[in-house]
């Protein structure tokens, strides 16, 4: 158990990794969009400079960045609803949490096929983006890899939480 739940650190410090590196992409574009919008502006349109794409590269950068982020807070990011949960015991609380993990796994799983099978078809039909012109198959199965791994941890915690939980409210470390 001790390695599965190494195994799950390692992946959790991957996502936020790519979700910090997508966030930070995404800001610097928005950021230097909006400064040459504004160089344009104040030159009176002499200085026609823009971030060509930019729309584009925010959308997928931030898709990226959401679903790194949802695979690697999986285990911490669900909200509980006191007027449900009031008199429940720590133990089940977090056997309720971990069952509802399986939710997540479920719909990891069929974004993961989905998404993949978005990938074969873009690449198939030789898709790109419009602006850019990048091939739309690797954004796909690059998403379809981020939403496995929510799939993949949401499993490990939902069988942790559901299964391994002790009385103290948290997950037994043997």
């Amino acid at each position: 158990m001790q390695f599965l739940l190494f195994a799950s650190r390692q992946l959790a410090r991957l996502c936020l990794l790519v979700a910090g590196l997508a966030l930070l992409a995404l800001m610097s574009v928005t950021i230097l969009d909006v400064l040459l919008r504004m160089v344009f502006r104040l030159s009176g349109g002499a200085l026609n400079w823009s971030v060509t794409g930019s729309v584009e590269l925010v959308r997928y950068l931030l898709m990226f960045s959401l679903l790194a982020a949802m695979a690697a807070s999986v285990e911490r990011s669900q909200v509980v609803v006191e007027a449900f949960s009031h008199g429940l015991s720590p133990l089940i609380k977090e056997r309720l949490g971990g069952l509802f993990l399986f939710g997540f796994v479920v719909l990891g799983a069929v974004m993961a096929v989905g998404l993949w099978q978005e990938a074969g078809i873009a690449a198939q039909r030789g898709q790109v983006t419009q602006d850019l012109r990048i091939p739309m198959g690797p954004i796909y199965q690059f998403g379809a890899v981020l939403c496995a791994l929510l799939a993949l941890r949401s499993l490990l915690h939902g069988v942790l939480g559901a299964f391994f939980a002790t009385e103290g409210g948290g997950v037994h470390h043997e």
